[in-house]
């Protein structure tokens, strides 16, 4: 570990805040803490939530007038860029139409026809409004169709906050420190399986002590609701052949790697091919959705053709629809996925070489458009291991990247996301942020 340097580090500009902090202020008296989803809140790195004004390309500008280089974009969706024209351009166009039908329109069939093509698992898909909605669904899937009741999730991985996921969940749930959350029956819970990520030998000891009750394995085949984790050589093959085994199905949840990490997400990327995908973020193109989908043999349990019941009056809406068309359309460009990869792993290099050079602790990487860092030595391989993160520290670098206008997720156990929009110049402007941010916590 090198020494930090003996120059004083850069110092930021007052960040003003004022118009930000009046809102938090009355928000706390009209919603549960002031926010619609608890990361928002920035419990986890102190301070108080920037409230957004809009959005363009790499930028966000809040209600103050700041402008920030984007590394959330919208939590994922944002892989082209904020409010790119030519989305904006094809809503404007559907608006006009109008904004939901509650009946069966053509932009349906159009986009599932391109995430069946791409997606290598799935053979048919049902679209629905949220990655918890496709996380949900599916679990009720996997169980009609074995009859079996018990699932097996991996500690730290985030699958929406449906009660039967909230067992050792990352994302909000770490970043709050809650194990699970009040209001969640035992029962509901009774037969959800966990296990460390990257342990393959802890699921085939479930497996063996739940001989033929299994339904099925669901996880992130790259987490990053727990930081940013890749899976080792073997473990995604490993589970594809244990569910195999066992007759239980495989599901990936790539609501987050969907479109992301590759075109047709993680399965393709790594060459295993589950039984379910669930989806949601970029195949809405910034609008909310969901979906999952899979085997045919699978999807016909589902109503109407089959007698597993799910529906949902704002599912496959046209705005959505229409979003998603046209920013699958955009990533289908030569050239999209090898731009993301470089300038990512561009990023991620840089990042990691500051810490280094200011006497940090670190560890990290990319994949395409994703990547993400844990303020420890590594390697990191689950979300035990994530937690030796030091989370004060980070809390400092979050602030101080903030106070440089770079806005990076307000959680130590968050991946972080670049989009098409982003240039050379803002990766440049980001290391040498960071470099100095790094230097001031030293």
């Amino acid at each position: 570990m090198t020494s930090a340097s003996t120059t004083a580090p850069a110092s930021a500009p007052a960040l003003n805040t004022t118009r930000s902090e009046e809102l938090f202020a009355a928000a706390q008296t009209l919603m549960p803490g002031g926010v619609s989803s608890p990361v928002r809140a920035f419990r986890s790195v102190g301070g108080q939530p920037i409230f957004f004004d809009r959005v363009k390309g790499a930028y966000a500008w809040d209600v103050d007038g700041n402008r920030y280089v984007d590394y959330i974009g919208s939590w994922g969706p944002a892989i082209c860029g904020h409010a790119h024209p030519e989305v904006i351009a094809a809503l404007h166009e559907a608006l006009d139409k109008g904004t939901s039908f509650g009946a069966p329109c053509a932009l349906e069939n159009t986009l599932a026809e391109l995430v069946i093509e791409a997606v290598p698992s799935v053979e048919m898909v049902r679209f629905v409004n949220s990655g918890t909605e496709a996380c949900m669904s599916v679990l009720r899937l996997i169980r009609a169709f074995t009859g079996r009741e018990k699932i097996i999730k991996f500690e730290g991985c985030y699958h929406g906050h449906a009660d039967m996921f909230l067992v050792k969940a990352g994302s909000g749930v770490a970043t709050l420190g809650l194990p699970d959350s009040p209001g969640v029956p035992r029962s509901t819970t009774a037969n959800t399986l966990t296990a460390p990520y990257n342990d393959l030998e802890a699921v085939k000891e479930l497996f063996a002590a739940n001989a033929g009750e299994i339904a099925g394995v669901i996880l992130e085949p790259v987490v990053g609701n727990a930081g940013f984790i890749t899976p080792e050589p073997g473990f995604l093959e490993g589970l594809r052949e244990l569910t195999k085994e066992h007759g239980a199905l495989l599901v990936f949840d790539e609501v987050m790697t969907g479109f992301r990490i590759s075109y047709g997400g993680a399965q393709a990327r790594f060459g295993v091919t589950p039984d379910l995908t669930t989806m949601g973020k970029v195949i809405g193109g910034g609008l909310p959705v969901g979906a999952y989908g899979g085997r045919a043999d699978i999807m016909a349990m589902v109503a109407p053709a089959g007698p597993m019941y799910q529906a949902g009056t704002l599912s496959g809406n046209p705005l959505a629809m229409t979003a998603g068309i046209k920013t699958l359309e955009l990533l289908k460009q030569p050239g999209t996925y090898e731009r993301l990869e470089t300038i990512t792993k561009r990023l991620s290099d840089g990042i990691q070489q500051g810490a280094r050079d200011a006497g940090l602790p670190i560890t990290g990487g990319s994949i395409s458009a994703m990547f993400g860092f844990f303020l420890c030595e590594g390697p990191v391989r689950n979300f035990e291991d994530a937690k030796a993160a030091d989370t004060v520290r980070f809390g400092r670098l979050h602030r101080a990247m903030l106070e440089r206008g770079f806005y990076l997720a307000p959680s130590a156990f968050e991946a972080g996301f670049t989009s098409l929009a982003h240039s050379d110049a803002d990766i440049d402007a980001t290391i040498a942020a960071f470099r100095e941010s790094f230097a001031a916590i030293a």
